[in-house]
């Protein structure tokens, strides 16, 4: 597997724990989102969108969309499971991690804060609201939701899911982005559970090649 991915990508991120807990091996290609690498011609040729992540598989196949590519994974090396065996589990799993990467992520990523700021004109603390607005908001809704799901250690039971692996990198970049993280304890707990386990750890931004320190 060869993984074309940001250090601090939430989508990248994503990809990198799946990988970890599924025990796969990959090669860590590094893209550099705020030189542009993304928009060359050869990345381009990889993926149409011209964002990460991208998968190769060993196969020659590659794989756009970190929840495609997720569930590509859960498909291929089926232990341990992303998602639960019943469907109201599967349906709770997949409503959590849609909040996150399909809600949420879309509004605070990369390339839509420099529209804020180089084509719309927005200033620095401005775009600062729009983030952490929007992000407040998801988590609202996330701490919501786990108060009918999250009655184990994890977002759904005893085992990391799919929405364990959307939420982590959320919280990650909204740390880094001085978000108020008070009010979502449950969030908090989940979180914490997740990166004492070596997968998430070892997908954590500071820990890939391509950190800056």
């Amino acid at each position: 597997m060869k993984l074309h991915g940001y250090f601090r990508s939430s989508a990248a991120y994503r990809v990198r724990i799946a990988l970890n807990l599924k025990g796969v091996a990959y090669q860590n290609l590094p893209v550099n989102l705020v030189r542009g690498e993304q928009r060359e011609a050869a990345y381009a040729a990889l993926n149409p969108q011209q964002l990460v992540p991208t998968l190769e598989t060993p196969e020659g196949h590659r794989l756009t969309q970190s929840l495609a590519i997720c569930e590509y994974l859960d498909e291929s090396h089926p232990q341990p499971p992303l998602l639960p065996s019943d469907p109201i589990g599967r349906a709770r799993v997949r409503a959590i991690a849609a909040v996150v990467a399909c809600d949420t992520h879309p509004l605070n990523n990369l390339r839509v804060l420099q529209y804020l700021t180089d084509t719309l004109g927005v200033d620095e603390e401005s775009k600062l609201r729009w983030y952490r607005h929007w992000v407040t908001e998801e988590l609202r809704a996330v701490e919501a939701l786990l108060q009918d799901s999250a009655t184990g250690r994890y977002c759904h039971g005893e085992k990391p899911s799919l929405a364990d692996l959307c939420l982590v990198p959320q919280v990650f970049n909204a740390v880094r982005f001085s978000c108020d993280l008070a009010p979502f304890p449950t969030v908090h707990r989940i979180v914490d559970a997740c990166n004492a386990l070596p997968a998430f750890a070892e997908a954590a931004p500071e820990r890939q090649p391509d950190a800056v320190q």
